[in-house]
């Protein structure tokens, strides 16, 4: 009987938690994946930095942008990446510009050094 009452209640536990948690994050990336995007208009490049050009840092800086409803970056997050290479990804970043829109939105960008910048 107990053994029983323990399987049952680890099998609802089981298909429970599985439901809670796969269906949120499902519906979340799709939501800001569609409705979030804004065309670029002004795209201005990062300028590799000369430490990270010594040492050979390449790779990729993430980075979270709030855009005004007039384009341009209001305020940024960093996501990702190597700390030599997130400074010159941000001020590349504030010089954007976006489509207007007719509310905030928050962009995720990403920028690629790999040595050749």
């Amino acid at each position: 009987m107990k053994l029983k009452t323990v399987f049952v209640g680890l099998a609802l536990v089981a298909g429970l938690g599985g439901i809670v948690v796969v269906t949120p994050k499902v519906r979340a990336q799709d939501a800001t994946t569609d409705a979030a995007k804004r065309k670029v208009r002004v795209k201005v490049t990062p300028e590799y930095p000369d430490l990270a050009k010594q040492m050979n840092v390449t790779g990729k800086v993430k980075i979270e942008a709030k855009i005004a409803p007039d384009g341009h970056v209001e305020d940024t997050r960093v996501v990702g990446g190597s700390p030599l290479l997130v400074n010159a990804a941000l001020d590349a970043l504030k010089k954007w510009r976006f489509e207007p829109g007719p509310k905030e939105t928050t962009e995720v960008v990403e920028f690629t050094f790999n040595g050749a910048n």
